[in-house]
C-alpha cells in the first residue's frame, strides 16, 4: 500500500470559507451524490458531460469538459481566501520519472495515470488507494522513448477507464476494480521506434489513440477502437506510404502529391500524433494534432518535396469512419521539430461580430491559431512569442511563410526562434470564457541547428534519426568551443549571435487574447526551463506549478501572485479542481520529466530534493506542505578501471554514446538516470552484458545487441572510462564542477 498523507483540517468553517467570502459569482452546483457504489463507478456519458459543462463539481475529462478548456466554474476558492490554501491529502506513486497527467474525478473517485501508463484510482476525499493498475511493459521500448516514460492521462467512459501504456498497448479497465476488460496492440510495426504517451480520446462509439516516435523511424497514424469490444474500427495514417506500395486511404493520395516521389519512405517520415486529440460530439469530428517530420531536415527526408502533408498539421476526421474532412498545416515543410501535437481547446468565440465554433491551438512554432472547427477555416493567427523562422502569414493561403535565409540550417548553421522545445509545448493551456482569455506557459528561446547526417543516411531501426544537431541558445557560448571550427566561425557571424540578451532564454505565464492577439499580462517564471500546465477558475484564479517545486496561484485579471505553496517537488502537469461535500479541492501531480528530463537545473526542486512522484490535493484551511528530504550528495566518483582503448577507439565510442545514449544518460549531476561517471568496479565488469544481453532490462535499461557490435560496445565503454577518469582527476584536484544542464541535443 502506498503512503497516503491525510491532513486533518481544524476549523471546518475556515476550511470551507463562509458565504460572504465566496464573492457574488458563486453558482448553484449539482448536488454531490455522496460516496459511489462500486457498481456505478466511472459513469461518464454525453449527457453527463453536458450537464457538467465548464467543470462543475466533477472533472470528467483530462481537460475538465468536452472542450478541454481546463477551466472550472467552482469559486469557493477565490481571490479573497486563496492565501489560506493548504494540503488536504497526499499520495505517493513510488516513482521517480515525470508525471504529466491531469486527474479525472467522477462521483468522488479520482482516476489518473503515471509512469509507463500505470493507473491509480483514489478516494478523492482522502487519497485512499482503491486500486492500481500496472501494465506489463517490455522495457526494451525505452529505446524509443525520446522524452521519458511519461503518460498524459486516462479517459473515463461508461464504467471503464482507458489508458495507453508506453509500449502502445491500449487497455480498457473496469472503473470499479481496475481489472482488464480488453486490451489492444496499437502498434503496426514492432520493428520501428513507436511509443505511446498521450491520453486516449473518446469519440462517439470509439476510443482514439496515437503514438510517438518521429525522432526515430516511426510513420505516424491514429487508431480507433470500439469502446465495448476493443476491435479496430479504423486507422488513419498521417504521412503517405511509398507510392510503389499504394496508399491506405484516399486522403493520402492528396498528401503524397506534396512529397518528393523519391522521399526516404524507409525512414518512416514522422508525423506522429503523440498528444493533441479532441472531439466535437455535435459535429462528430475528431481532431488530430500531427507531429514533426523525421528526420527533421526536409533535405534528407524529401529533398524535392512541397508541404509534406500532413506533418505539423491539424486534421479533422469523421469519428465514425475515420475519413478525412479538413486540415490546416501549421508549419509547411516542417524542418524545425515544430509539432502541432499540442493540446486543443474547443470553444465558441465572438469573432468579427459573429459567434464561431472554434478550435484553438498554440503549437511549437510561435503562433496561436484559431480555426473554425467545422470547416478548418483560419480565423486568427497571432504571434505568441518571438520567432524568426517565418515571415508571417500569407493572406491568400492562410499558411505561414518560411523565412528566407534565417532558418535554412541545411545551408549552414542557423540560430532559429523558437527552439525545438517550442514557444508552447504539451503543457495544457486554460480558457476562461468569462474573460475570453487563454492562460498558458510560453518560452522565449531559440536554438542553433545544423545538419549532422548526409541525405543518404541509412535507416537505423529504433534509433534516433533526427539528422540535426541542436544547441539551446542559453548554452550556446559555452558549447561553441566544442563544435567543429567551421560551425564556430559561421555562428559567430550570425546576427542572432550578437543579441546576447535574447540568447539567454526566458519563460512566462501569459494571459493571451486569442482574438486580438494581445497579451493582457505576463509573469516570468524562474528560468527558460520552467513551464507547466494551467488551470483557471471562476474564482478569478489561475493555477500553475513550477520547476522550483511551487504551486502558484495568480489573480486572473492582473497576474498578481496570491499564494505560493512550496511542496519541494517540481510540477509540470496541469492542476485540476473538484468539489465534494461543499469543499472545493485542487489537485496536481508532481514530478518533472519529458524532453530534457535527465538534465536537472541546479535551482530546480529535482536537483535539491530528488523527483519522488506525488499527487497533492489542497483545500482552504489545509496544512502546510511537507517537502521531501534534501537529495543526498552523490559522493566522490569512484576510481576508474585502467583504460584499454586507443584515442581512436575512445573517439568512436564518444560518437556512438552521444548519438544513442546521451539522450537519457546525461551524466549530469543529480540526474534521475544513472550517472555513468559513478560506475562501480562491479558495473564495469558486466558492462558488455548490460548492453548486449539486457542484464538490467528489468530496471529499464534496454539491450543494444541489434544495434552495436561487441567492438562498438567496448568503444563506448572506453569512452565512459575516459570520462570517469577525467571527472575523477578533477575531483582529486579539487575541481568539483560537473555538467549541470544539457548543452547539445539531437532530438526532442
Amino acid at each position: 500500500m502506498r503512503k497516503i498523507l491525510l491532513v486533518c483540517v481544524i476549523g471546518l468553517l475556515t476550511a470551507c470559507g463562509n458565504p460572504g467570502d465566496r464573492g457574488s459569482a458563486s453558482k448553484q452546483l449539482p448536488a454531490d451524490p455522496g460516496p459511489p457504489s462500486a457498481e456505478a463507478r466511472g459513469w461518464v456519458d454525453e449527457a453527463r458531460l453536458k450537464s457538467e459543462a465548464a467543470g462543475g463539481a466533477m472533472w470528467l475529462t483530462t481537460g475538465g469538459d468536452a472542450g478541454k478548456t481546463h477551466y472550472s466554474r467552482l469559486d469557493r476558492i477565490n481571490r479573497s481566501n486563496a492565501a489560506s490554501l493548504g494540503v488536504a491529502w497526499e499520495y505517493e506513486t513510488l516513482t521517480k520519472r515525470g508525471l504529466e497527467a491531469t486527474p479525472i474525478v467522477v462521483d468522488g473517485v479520482m482516476y489518473t495515470s503515471g509512469v509507463l501508463g500505470a493507473v491509480y484510482a483514489l478516494d478523492a476525499r482522502t487519497g485512499e488507494e482503491l486500486w492500481t493498475f500496472q501494465p506489463e511493459v517490455d522495457m526494451q521500448v525505452n529505446r524509443a522513448a525520446c522524452c521519458d516514460m511519461v503518460n498524459r492521462g486516462v479517459a473515463v467512459w461508461k464504467g471503464q477507464v482507458y489508458v495507453a501504456a508506453l509500449d502502445g498497448i491500449l487497455y480498457a479497465l473496469d472503473a470499479a476494480t481496475g481489472e482488464i476488460a480488453w486490451q489492444a496492440d496499437t502498434i503496426v510495426d514492432r520493428g520501428r521506434g513507436y511509443t505511446s504517451t498521450g491520453a486516449p480520446q473518446i469519440a462517439g462509439s470509439v476510443v482514439v489513440i496515437g503514438n510517438g516516435g518521429a525522432e526515430f523511424d516511426a510513420r505516424g497514424y491514429v487508431s480507433a477502437y470500439d469502446l465495448g469490444s476493443g476491435k479496430l474500427a479504423w486507422r488513419f495514417f498521417t504521412v503517405p506510404n511509398d507510392p510503389a506500395l499504394g496508399q491506405e486511404h484516399p486522403a493520402l493520395e492528396m498528401a503524397v502529391q506534396t512529397w518528393d516521389a523519391n522521399s526516404r519512405w524507409d525512414l518512416g517520415l514522422g508525423g506522429t500524433v503523440w498528444d493533441g486529440l479532441a472531439y466535437d460530439d455535435e459535429l462528430d469530428l475528431v481532431y488530430l494534432g500531427v507531429g514533426n517530420g523525421g528526420p527533421y531536415p526536409q533535405a534528407i527526408r524529401s529533398p524535392q518535396g512541397g508541404d509534406n502533408l500532413f506533418l505539423s498539421s491539424i486534421v479533422a476526421l469523421d469519428a465514425k469512419t475515420g475519413d478525412y474532412v479538413w486540415h490546416y498545416q501549421a508549419t509547411p515543410s516542417d524542418n524545425w521539430d515544430y509539432t502541432a501535437s499540442q493540446p486543443f481547446i474547443l470553444a465558441d468565440l465572438e469573432i468579427d461580430g459573429a459567434t464561431r465554433q472554434t478550435l484553438m491551438q498554440a503549437p511549437k512554432n510561435g503562433f496561436f491559431f484559431v480555426l473554425d472547427r467545422k470547416t478548418g477555416e483560419l480565423l486568427r493567427a497571432n504571434a505568441l512569442a518571438y520567432q524568426n523562422w517565418s515571415d508571417g502569414i500569407d493572406p491568400e493561403t492562410g499558411k505561414p511563410i518560411p523565412s528566407s535565409g534565417r532558418a535554412d540550417y541545411w545551408n549552414g548553421p542557423r540560430i532559429i526562434y523558437p527552439a525545438a522545445s517550442g514557444a508552447h509545448n504539451w503543457h495544457p493551456m486554460s480558457f476562461d470564457p468569462e474573460r475570453g482569455l487563454v492562460y498558458l506557459a510560453t518560452q522565449e528561446m531559440g536554438n542553433l541547428m545544423f545538419m549532422i547526417s548526409p541525405p543518404d543516411v541509412p535507416r537505423k531501426p529504433r534509433r534516433l534519426s533526427a539528422g540535426t544537431g541542436i544547441v539551446f541558445t542559453p548554452h550556446l557560448e559555452a558549447a561553441l568551443p566544442g563544435l567543429p571550427p567551421a560551425i564556430q566561425d559561421a555562428v559567430r557571424h550570425l546576427p542572432e549571435f550578437q543579441d546576447k540578451e535574447r540568447l539567454k532564454g526566458r519563460s512566462f505565464l501569459k494571459a493571451f487574447d486569442p482574438v486580438s492577439g494581445e497579451v493582457k499580462w505576463q509573469v516570468e517564471t524562474s528560468g527558460w526551463w520552467d513551464r507547466a500546465g494551467v488551470l483557471s477558475t471562476a474564482g478569478g484564479l489561475v493555477f500553475m506549478g513550477s520547476a522550483t517545486g511551487h504551486l502558484n496561484v495568480y489573480d486572473s485579471d492582473t497576474g498578481d501572485l496570491l499564494k505560493s505553496l512550496d511542496i519541494g517537488t517540481a510540477i509540470i502537469a496541469a492542476p485540476m479542481t473538484y468539489e465534494l461535500d461543499g469543499v472545493q479541492y485542487v489537485s496536481v501531480m508532481a514530478a518533472t520529466g519529458g524532453g530534457g528530463w535527465s538534465y536537472p537545473n541546479p535551482t530546480s526542486a529535482q536537483y535539491k530534493y530528488g523527483n519522488q512522484g506525488r499527487l497533492l490535493t489542497f483545500r482552504l484551511g489545509g496544512a502546510p506542505p511537507v517537502k521531501p528530504e534534501p537529495a543526498p550528495d552523490p559522493g566522490p566518483v569512484p576510481p576508474p578501471p585502467a583504460q584499454f582503448g586507443t584515442p581512436e577507439v575512445i573517439a568512436e565510442g564518444g560518437f556512438l554514446f552521444m548519438e544513442n545514449c546521451a539522450i537519457c544518460h546525461s551524466n549530469a549531476k543529480r540526474s534521475n538516470v544513472a550517472n555513468l561517471n559513478y560506475m562501480s568496479a562491479g558495473t564495469h565488469e558486466v558492462f558488455e552484458k548490460i548492453l548486449l544481453e539486457g542484464l538490467m532490462l528489468p530496471l529499464g535499461m534496454p539491450r543494444w545487441d541489434d544495434a552495436f557490435s561487441a567492438d562498438q560496445v567496448r568503444s563506448i565503454h572506453a569512452y565512459l572510462i575516459a570520462m570517469q577518469s577525467e571527472t575523477y582527476a578533477n575531483e582529486q584536484r579539487g575541481d568539483l564542477d560537473q555538467r549541470d544542464e544539457a548543452v547539445v541535443r539531437t532530438g526532442n
